[in-house]
């Protein structure tokens, strides 16, 4: 895992990089190969920007997250990158089991989900 903060029209501080480090490093969980990771984050005006790239073997992912706080930036750019990563995992797995195309994807996600609706009820 290797993991590269870039700070731009401010100053880092080790707080703010010990904290990027740390949820973009909780993604690795989500992947089987080794990740490399861009952390990006940046001031433009009042704004905080975070910006992640990933990649793991042959997936890549990216996320911009802008707002108020830094925290919160970087808070919700892991939120997004952890959606797009999950997603990805369901549609390998749907393909896996014999679906062809996004349609076949999206009816055998349905059938899971009324699946396990039944299994609920009883």
């Amino acid at each position: 895992m290797n993991i590269t903060i870039t700070f731009r029209h401010m100053v880092g501080t080790d707080a703010v990089k010990k904290y990027a480090h740390e949820k973009v490093a909780k993604l690795q969980k989500f992947l089987r190969q080794a990740m490399t990771a861009q952390v990006t984050l940046s001031v433009e005006g009042l704004t905080h920007v975070a910006d992640v790239r990933i990649s793991s073997g042959s997936l890549a992912f990216h996320a911009t997250e802008r707002g108020e706080d830094m925290y919160a930036s970087i808070d919700t750019v892991h939120d997004k990158l952890e959606r797009q990563i999950r997603d990805g995992k369901g549609h390998t797995m749907a393909r896996k089991r014999g679906a062809t195309s996004a349609g076949e994807y999206a009816v055998e996600v349905e059938r899971e989900a009324v699946a396990s609706a039944g299994r609920t009820r009883s």
